[in-house]
């Protein structure tokens, strides 16, 4: 049965998208067939698959899920069967629904919909959930249209939390709209975990924040939290998944994914 995980924080820069690829690429490893949704005007997912230069096309002409969420809609005459949308990244083995700036627009051309926060849970459909162990959504950091579709369509989220200074900043109104969702329109809604990421060993503030974590989501917490490390940089921009190198973060996003697997 396929689970649809969210990966939020309203926050940006803690870590959304690396938490989103490397966890996929992960679940993919321990033989979890794993499709990933960038769900980020800024695309910032999409990039790191390699989209831009994917088969050298023009990025314009390539459809992204704004497309299939206005043709969902019927504001385009592009093909709504999901499938279409998919591409795969060979370097990292896992298919991706990619994104554009487009989807920036979403909460103008979503104003008028009728239930316009269901709209990414009535495309992921039946035939697609089928083929897919886990689908994860790299969320933008905003708690607005493009959010709630994508708590609507979610089985649970993970909170990526960076161990910094204002790191729990936006926390309480991620919880209040999580709370919403779950009595209105999504039961089934949980949180998956909270995810320290950046943990930085030798720093004061950084212990202090992960204990805080601990003590906020006693329960929720996973044991397993991501290093600050340079190699996150150079993964980006080789577009290629920690989990592919022999390092320190690819290891933990490794236990993650187990972790995972075992918790949902």
């Amino acid at each position: 049965m396929c689970k649809i995980i969210s990966i939020a924080n309203q926050k940006g820069g803690v870590g959304k998208t690396t938490t989103a690829m490397n966890l996929g690429v992960a679940l993919e490893l321990q033989g979890k067939h794993t499709l990933l949704i960038d769900f980020d005007p800024q695309a910032s997912l999409s990039s790191y698959l390699g989209f831009i230069n994917d088969n050298g096309d023009n990025i314009d002409e390539l459809p992204t899920i704004n497309n299939l969420m206005m043709s969902a809609i019927g504001m385009e005459r592009k093909s709504e069967d999901i499938m279409s949308y998919i591409r795969h990244s060979e370097v990292n083995n896992i298919d991706y629904i990619p994104s554009d700036l487009n989807l920036a627009n979403a909460d103008c051309y979503l104003s008028g919909v009728i239930s316009r926060e269901t709209v990414l849970k009535r495309m992921l459909t039946n035939e697609l959930i089928g083929n897919y162990d886990y689908i994860i959504i790299d969320c933008l950091p905003s708690l607005g249209v493009l959010l709630m579709n994508a708590l609507v369509a979610s089985d649970g989220f993970i909170i990526p939390v960076q161990t910094q200074k204002f790191a729990f900043d936006g926390l309480v109104m991620l919880e209040n709209v999580f709370g919403q969702i779950k009595n209105t329109v999504n039961n089934k809604l949980e949180l998956i975990g909270v995810l320290a990421t950046m943990y930085e060993t030798n720093t004061t503030a950084s212990k202090i924040v992960l204990e805080k974590l601990k003590q906020r989501y006693p329960d929720k917490m996973f044991t397993t939290y991501i290093h600050k490390a340079t190699e996150a940089e150079k993964s980006t921009n080789k577009q290629k998944s920690l989990c592919l190198y022999n390092n320190r973060p690819g290891e933990e996003y490794k236990a993650v994914a187990k972790e995972v697997i075992e918790i949902f």
